[in-house]
Order: structure tokens, then C-alpha cells, then sequence
């Protein structure tokens, strides 16, 4: 026997939504029922599109928090229940089980929750041409699925052997685009902590010829955040260089979508930094990045075109299908580092295929091949670009209704901007309301709030010409918000 659900409601009764990026909600939330019927809207919401037919293999992968092993369970269920052929791909970065999908014109699905704690997860859907967009997200919650009553008992161990096809070519597609042994000489410590890469991204950069140290497993999932770097991790930074002769540490969120790298110092780079060394090593000519990502970008005068969106892949993708073109490079990046490639690549016969997700492993290695070739440090070739220091962080527990007030308030009253952050940063020269509210100063500073997509926080990315008045910055703005009473609104 079977039941209907709406998966409208079951948003609603779950309290499992989409976020900025895929359908996120507490482990005890995301059952087997939730995740089973998210499945099933998915692959309905394709068939409608005619984007995939019943009998169709769809390819699926996870990372290594605690509750994945069943999430995956119940989504690989759903998906054989559904007609399909359930290609378990094994525990996997987020853009490598989505490469190999797309190289086979076929749907893919990650279970993770990303950089998010342990006790949330998530689910991302990709269609067979890439990432689902936000009109994807309105066809999957109009779906209405059939549920199987009684609802099976699901378990981990349910899952097969992985395929091992996934992984061997997600590696391949670096080894055989960047120079034989283009890393040879350097040492790199790979910061491993409990992300999906840790092993697979060592493996690439002895492959490309560097010494690779092993730095910081964990047994237990770590929230590693790439955009709002742990105390713990800012410490171990500088711990690990002061010990072993690097030249720089790399790692990865969760899922190794986003990517986190070190100097020779141990000190993190910000994730839009890295965006545009990685743009500029593969030749890009037009870039996409969200509104909060640093205007060293545009200031670098390194590419034709920039174009902001609001944050959150599926805008950077969107746009960057809209210029398109046979004979310009074009990519995105995000605040956090991620990096999607829409056109594919031609570097002296090497050709490395459009990947329009985000990925940590090709700006790791872009940045590391570009310090070798050009025989400068990391911080060497960060120093090339203009003096522009970006900060981020949030408020936790901070509910996002309160958010919404704030920021309305702030966007309505001009009066109230100044009087708030006046003695911080003095007039206001531009508002903007792309993502949040995002005010620029006259001495050039820059103060953007925005509600996060995926949890009850709001973050805060500050600008400045010294990385120091970036970071004290960001510290007074959290500081002013938090002691902000909301009914003085």
C-alpha cells in the first residue's frame, strides 16, 4: 500500500527546507520518511522536464558526518523504489560524484550537510547538466510523492560496495590537466580534520609530485567553515608552520566544495582571494561572484568582465549560463572559495572540462601550480593584488524573523545606518540590497549583513584596506548588533 505527501508540507511539518544550497534540516528532522520523499520529488520534478526517464542510473555519494550512513540509506532506497538504477559512489567530495554524473548526462545526489554541525545534514540535488536552480527547488516542492505504508525499516548497512569509478576520475581530471610533476619541491600539509577529501587530495598533490604531511585527523565530524574560520583552526595554522618547513597547508570544508588554504606562516587566505588567483591562473576572462565577495576583483583590473549576484551557487550559475560563450573563458566564484568553471579550459593542449558546481580542489591546486611556476610564495602572490581586506562572522542563535527587522529597518531609514555605524565608518556613500544589506562608506569600508540560508545566524562581512581594520571591524559591527534591542526598532 502506498500514501501521498506534498513535499510543500512536508517543508512545513519537517522543518527541512532549502537553503542556499540544497534541502538542509536538524538529523532528527531529515527521517527516513523526509529524506525518501525529497527523493522522490526530485526525480518526479526531472521526469517532468524530461531530463531523466525511469530505468536511468543516478549517481550518489556522501561525507563523513555521523547521520549520513543512513540518509544515504533512505535516498538510495528511494531511488531504486522510484525505477531508477542507485550508483552508490561512496563517501565523496560534492563536485566529484557531480563531474562524473555530468560526463554521463545522468542526475546525481550528495548527502551532506557541508560546514554545518554535526547534528544538521543536508541533501544536494544535480540535475544531469549541473546543480539545481531555484526554479528546480519550486518544481520539487509543487511535487506530490507516494510514500510506501507501512514505511520500510532502513539501515545503514543496506548500502553496497561503492563504485570505485567515481573517485579514480574526479582524480584523474587534475593529474591529467596541470604539468607532470608541476608540484614537485614544495610540501604541503594537508589539514584533514573529518572533510570527505582528506585522503583523495593527498593523493592528487603526490601525483603532481609535492610532499605531503598528514595534519589533524579527526575521528568526529568537525564544522570546519571556510568562511568563518574557527579560533581553533586559526591557532593550529600557525602551530603546524612553526613545526614542519611548508609551504602552505590545505584543506576543505565537509564536502570539499570549498577550500581552505594556508601561507608559509599558517595563516588562512579568504576564500574570494583565492577565487581570483584561480580565475587568473586558468585564464578567465569573465567572472561571476556574489555581492559580498571582495572588490579586489573589479580593482585587479585582471578580467573584462565582472558580474555580482546575490549569494548562493544557484545565482552564480544562473548568471553565468546567461554569458556564456564558445570564445571566452567564464567562472564563478564564491566569498567562501568555491569554485565553478562553465566553459571548458584549454591550457597548452590540456583540457579541463566545465565544472559548474563548487569545487576545493582546483583553486587549491591553481593557487599552489601558480606559486611554483612563478617562483613565488603564497603571500607573494597575494601581495599583487590591491590592498582590500575582507572579514566575516556571525551571530548565532540568531533568529532570522529578527534578522529580516533589522536589516528592514536599516534599509528604510538612512538615519538609522549612520547612527549605528557612523563612528565606525563615517557617511554613507551606496546602498545595496542585492543580498542582504550591503553599505559602503565614503573612506571606502564596507559593512554587509545577511540572514544565512541554512541556519538560525546572521553574518556580517566587513572591507577594509588593512586586514587588522577588516577584522576589528567585523568584531565592533557583530558587537553592535547583537546589543541592539529589537524593540528599539
Amino acid at each position: 500500500m502506498t500514501t501521498n505527501v506534498k513535499i510543500s508540507q512536508l517543508m512545513t511539518t519537517s522543518g527541512v527546507g532549502f537553503g542556499t544550497s540544497g534541502a538542509r534540516g536538524t538529523v532528527e528532522a531529515m527521517t527516513n520518511e523526509v529524506c525518501y520523499a525529497y527523493t522522490r520529488g526530485f526525480l518526479q520534478a526531472l521526469e517532468q522536464e524530461n531530463l531523466i526517464q525511469p530505468g536511468a542510473s543516478i549517481y550518489l555519494a556522501g561525507d563523513l558526518r555521523s547521520s549520513t550512513g543512513r540518509i544515504l540509506a533512505a535516498v538510495f532506497r528511494s531511488i531504486q523504489d522510484a525505477g531508477y538504477v542507485a550508483m552508490y559512489a561512496g563517501r565523496l567530495p560534492s563536485p566529484a560524484v557531480a563531474y562524473y554524473a555530468m560526463q554521463q548526462a545522468a542526475a546525481s545526489i550528495m548527502v551532506t550537510g557541508s560546514h554545518i554541525p554535526d547534528d544538521r545534514n543536508g541533501i544536494k540535488f544535480n540535475r544531469p547538466d549541473g546543480e539545481i536552480l531555484k526554479e528546480d527547488e519550486e518544481r520539487i516542492r509543487n511535487q506530490e510523492v507516494r510514500m510506501p505504508d507501512p514505511f520500510p525499516a532502513i539501515h545503514e548497512n543496506d548500502l553496497p560496495i561503492p563504485i570505485s569509478v567515481v573517485e579514480n576520475d574526479y582524480i584523474a581530471r587534475y593529474v591529467n590537466f596541470f604539468p607532470e610533476n608541476c608540484l614537485a619541491g614544495m610540501q604541503v600539509g594537508v589539514y584533514e580534520h573529518s572533510g570527505v577529501a582528506r585522503d583523495l587530495l593527498g593523493k592528487i598533490m603526490e601525483s603532481l609530485g609535492a610532499d605531503v604531511i598528514s595534519l589533524g585527523r579527526s575521528n568526529t565530524f568537525m564544522p570546519v567553515d571556510t568562511e568563518a574560520i574557527r579560533s581553533e583552526d586559526i591557532r593550529l595554522g600557525k602551530e603546524w608552520a612553526g613545526k614542519y618547513p611548508l609551504n602552505a597547508i590545505v584543506s576543505t570544508d565537509g564536502d570539499a566544495d570549498r577550500p581552505l588554504i594556508a601561507d608559509a606562516r599558517g595563516e588562512w587566505m579568504r576564500g574570494d582571494i583565492v577565487g581570483i588567483l584561480c580565475a587568473r591562473y586558468l585564464g578567465i576572462r569573465q567572472i561571476v561572484t556574489p555581492v559580498s565577495s571582495n572588490t579586489a576583483v573589479e580593482a585587479c583590473q585582471w578580467f573584462d568582465r565582472v558580474y555580482r549576484t546575490r549569494i548562493g551557487s544557484p545565482y552564480v550559475i544562473s548568471q553565468m549560463m546567461q554569458i556564456m560563450s564558445d570564445d571566452v573563458a567564464v567562472a564563478g566564484y564564491e566569498a567562501n572559495g568555491g569554485f565553478l568553471l562553465a566553459t571548458d579550459i584549454n591550457k597548452e593542449g590540456r583540457i579541463l572540462r566545465a565544472l559548474p558546481t563548487r569545487d576545493a580542489v582546483l583553486p587549491i591546486l591553481a593557487v599552489l601550480v601558480s606559486s611554483r611556476e612563478q617562483d613565488k610564495t603564497i603571500r607573494e602572490l597575494v601581495a599583487e593584488l590591491p590592498d582590500r581586506y575582507t572579514a566575516s562572522d556571525r551571530l548565532k542563535n540568531f533568529p532570522s524573523e529578527i534578522s529580516s527587522l533589522r536589516i528592514k529597518e536599516l534599509t528604510e531609514k538612512e538615519t538609522m545606518v549612520e547612527q549605528l555605524f557612523g563612528d565606525l565608518c563615517g557617511k554613507l556613500a551606496e546602498t545595496d540590497t542585492t543580498d542582504g544589506l550591503r553599505l559602503t562608506f565614503e573612506n571606502g569600508e564596507i559593512i554587509h549583513l545577511r540572514p544565512s540560508g541554512n541556519a538560525p545566524e546572521l553574518r556580517c562581512y566587513n572591507e577594509a584596506s588593512t586586514p587588522d581594520r577588516a577584522e576589528e571591524l567585523n568584531r565592533q559591527c557583530l558587537a553592535k548588533i547583537g546589543n541592539w534591542n529589537v524593540s528599539n526598532t
